[in-house]
């Protein structure tokens, strides 16, 4: 079954009595034990599961092709659940421009549980392999990273990981499995925030992890969700089934028109650089297409000037929506060191777009007019 088909169909039964095409919201928190007594996988309380909540997990998962997913109320809850798996002194490597919430979930939070932490540039294996330490646990990858749109080579990175033995987790908001899948490159967890693309339409929060394999590790993630009760609801779960019917058609015009919107920043002479894994000028345009079939929507740029100067072209756009997050429909840009704060490593000229699904030619003219 392709990628579509699965997207529309996968686990439309699951909870589902009724002949309904589409599974209803459930909205119940609490479920009816059997006369006989429970039973190990029946639901009988929302927050540890959920018709609805069962239905995405299941599709998610059979997008990523992974085993299993767990679903969260939030990507960063879902990023924290993943750390609060590992052991307290327990060491990571991660990219030092990962999306900045994750950077202040490390630094500001797990620090207390005892977690140490490498942020560094991920494009090179042997870099990584440098920073490995007797107590690493886990490489944690962001590939395009956000916002510099570096490319960490998954499949090279799972490798070295494979081979002394730790985990790696690959961060898949910005492709979606639509354009990359992280578990056949050799990752073992998926990381996404489903309020992106999955959701679509800038209406939903959400996070999902999945696993290659139910092991015991991602036990210990799902025993996070259920116990640490950072859930998402039914009705948000049954958005994102619904949300999802349509990625693939979506990613397609994502694809397609930042491919459209890149060329022309390349192009502009207000613009000194454009990161975008899809042109051939990319430093890692040979790797993003040995592990990408398409390379999104998200394109970060340079301006020739100043901070002060790339906040004022952010606020002349009339159509573009000047808003952080990304994957809707609409598109939306900001001066990223602004929303990053502490910590940032972002250049203070550099502009993220997330390229909507607006007519590119639309785009690329409101574009013009607010870099003039």
């Amino acid at each position: 079954m392709r990628f579509e088909t699965k997207a529309i169909h996968a686990g439309l039964e699951l909870g589902n009595p009724s002949k309904a095409i589409i599974p209803p919201i459930s909205p119940s928190t609490i479920f009816e034990i059997d006369a006989e007594g429970r039973h190990e996988d029946d639901l009988h309380y929302t927050r540890l599961g959920n018709p609805n909540r069962l239905q995405f997990e299941h599709l998610i998962s059979t997008l990523e092709g992974g085993s299993a997913a767990a679903a969260f109320s939030s990507g960063i809850a879902a990023a924290k659940a993943i750390l609060m798996a590992i052991e307290p002194g327990d060491h990571i490597i991660i990219p030092e421009d990962v999306y900045a919430g994750n950077r202040k979930m490390v630094n500001k939070i797990m620090v207390r549980w005892g977690l140490e932490s490498s942020f560094i540039d991920m494009t090179s294996v042997e870099t990584i392999e440098e920073h490995i330490r007797p107590n690493t646990r886990l490489i944690w990858i962001e590939t395009p990273s956000n916002p510099l749109m570096r490319i960490t080579d998954i499949r090279a990175v799972a490798e070295l990981a494979k081979s002394r033995n730790l985990l790696t987790v690959a961060d898949n908001t910005w492709p979606t499995p639509v354009n990359q899948l992280p578990l056949e490159l050799g990752v073992d967890l998926v990381l996404h925030s489903t309020s992106k693309y999955f959701g679509g339409h800038s209406d939903i929060l959400g996070g999902a992890v999945i696993a290659k394999k139910e092991d015991d590790f991602f036990e210990r993630v799902r025993l996070n969700q259920k116990m640490g009760g950072a859930v998402p609801s039914p009705q948000d779960c049954w958005m994102l089934s619904r949300s999802t019917r349509t990625l693939a058609y979506r990613m397609r015009g994502h694809n397609e028109h930042a491919a459209k919107v890149a060329e022309f920043l390349t192009n502009h002479p207000k613009i000194a650089d454009v990161y975008y894994p899809g042109l051939a000028s990319h430093r890692g345009h040979e790797i993003a297409q040995k592990q990408m079939s398409g390379f999104g929507g998200m394109i970060s740029f340079i301006v020739d000037g100043d901070q002060k100067e790339s906040i004022e072209i952010v606020g002349r756009s009339k159509l573009i929506k000047r808003a952080t997050s990304l994957g809707g429909v609409e598109s939306t840009w900001e001066h990223r060191q602004s929303s990053e704060g502490e910590g940032s490593v972002t250049p203070e000229n550099l502009i993220r777009i997330s390229v909507g699904l607006e007519h590119p030619d639309d785009i690329i003219e409101d574009l013009e007019q607010a870099l003039q």
